[in-house]
């Protein structure tokens, strides 16, 4: 049925209605208080129904349209989020499988550490011992040496002293004529001895 049968039926009952109702002070009353007037119903109806068709055929697309869209984002940023939190998992893994490779490696480097720790040490041990047996040995030669050195000096300061304790005794005893004859035995010792040597 299209809209002017409907507007037809609508006339028709509207012509065939009784008069208005009016009350006792020259009002126009409706027959009922809580339903209006047939015509007002019968006109509001058509125009609802009009009004709905209109929109269900140009406002239905476009609304169709939008929930569509919007139901496309949401299901996108739903796509997005679902993405982002298995990349975070798997962030969140390489992270903890990182933290492990740093505990290890850490472990790793401080066992090297320590070893080396210990081969310097050892090192720096034997090289100490055989540093202070070399010095102990050069301290027991400096010391020899020393000794030595001390004895020869000695020794010649001894003989110096005793030369000149020998002179000075010589001399202040000997007289001049004393002290002639033991030159002339001197150099006659020595004539003696080259003569000697040259034969």
């Amino acid at each position: 049925m299209s809209v002017l049968g409907l507007m037809n039926i609508a006339s028709r009952i509207l012509v065939s209605e009784d008069t208005p109702h009016v009350d006792k002070d020259g009002h126009i009353t409706t027959a009922s208080a809580f339903l209006p007037e047939r015509a007002e119903l019968i006109y509001g109806g058509i125009a609802a129904v009009v009004v709905f068709l209109m929109l269900f055929k140009f406002a239905g697309p476009p609304v169709m349209k939008a929930m569509k869209a919007r139901t496309a984002k949401i299901q996108k940023e739903l796509d997005g989020a679902a993405a982002a939190k298995t990349s975070a998992a798997q962030e969140a893994s390489r992270i903890r499988e990182a933290k492990g490779d740093i505990a290890s490696e850490r472990a790793r480097i401080l066992a090297e550490a320590e070893l080396q720790a210990g081969t310097l040490l050892s090192e720096g041990r034997a090289r100490l011992v055989t540093e202070l047996a070399d010095l102990q040995k050069k301290a027991e030669s400096d010391i020899v040496a020393a000794h030595s050195r001390v004895g020869d000096e000695l020794r010649a300061e001894i003989s110096r002293l005793s030369s000149a304790a020998v002179d000075h005794v010589v001399t202040g005893s000997l007289d001049d004529a004393t002290h002639q004859e033991l030159i002339e035995s001197f150099i006659t010792r020595v004539g003696i001895s080259r003569v000697g040597a040259s034969a």
